[in-house]
């Protein structure tokens, strides 16, 4: 079976990845690592695609981060939901597409569709070491935006559909959430939809991470840091 690296020693080491069909889903706080954490685990390794659904950065400005942090920009796609509020003429191409806002859950969904359509039937990119089903990582960031704009029940059931889309595909999914802007009934809806809960806190002497849903690893808070788009633990 295939699993996913997640560049995490601890799980990659102990479990070898984390299996098809997971959702992870990072708790951090605002000014924290938390979103590059994302990045680095939403990362496509040999083999793989990502796709990101960015509600806080431009496409443009996207781009230009992975091309400093060794992100292999061929086999990435981007559903852009920020871009098109001031330039509403931008126009989708093969790896870039754009929805008018992060309140348009319809037209996020037939991006992230036609986009999975698109990587499976092989238009996507060429792979060198091609593999079927594809494997798929799906980053969104972040769930603070979209509840920003949509309700938390409308945001669950789209989240219930995409997360049973990614399971089908065998493809994992990634999210992320600042736990200090949501009472419990927030967090405890998301985390029902996921497999995976890693959380980060910000300490002043550096910060640390806890994972939590994989059986046989410490539940230990750790110090961790992300250089050049890889997080390492510092423990």
């Amino acid at each position: 079976m295939y699993t996913y690296v997640t560049g995490i020693s601890l799980i990659d080491q102990v479990k070898e990845g984390i299996p098809p069909g997971s959702n992870i889903l990072i708790l951090a706080p605002s000014m924290s690592s938390g979103e590059l954490l994302g990045y680095a685990l939403a990362k496509p390794r040999t083999g793989e695609y990502a796709l990101i659904l960015t509600t806080v950065k431009r496409a443009v400005d996207l781009l230009d981060y992975f091309s400093h942090e060794q992100f292999d920009r061929k086999h990435t796609g981007i559903i852009d939901s920020v871009t098109k509020l001031s330039t509403p003429d931008i126009v989708d191409n093969t790896q870039v597409t754009f929805v008018s806002s992060p309140s348009d859950l319809t037209g996020i969904g037939i991006k992230f569709s036609s986009m999975v359509e698109s990587i499976f039937n092989g238009e996507f990119a060429d792979a060198d070491d091609a593999l079927f089903p594809p494997p798929v990582r799906f980053y969104i960031d972040s769930l603070t935006t979209l509840l920003m704009y949509r309700k938390l029940e409308v945001l669950y059931q789209f989240l219930h559909v995409i997360t049973a889309k990614l399971k089908k595909m065998e493809a994992v999914g990634i999210y992320i959430l600042n736990n200090e802007s949501f009472d419990e009934k927030t967090l405890s809806l998301m985390k029902q939809l996921m497999n995976v809960v890693i959380e980060v806190k910000t300490e002043q002497h550096g910060e640390f991470l806890r994972i939590r849903g994989v059986i046989g690893i410490s539940q230990e808070w750790m110090p961790f840091r992300i250089q050049q788009g890889n997080l390492e633990l510092m423990a």
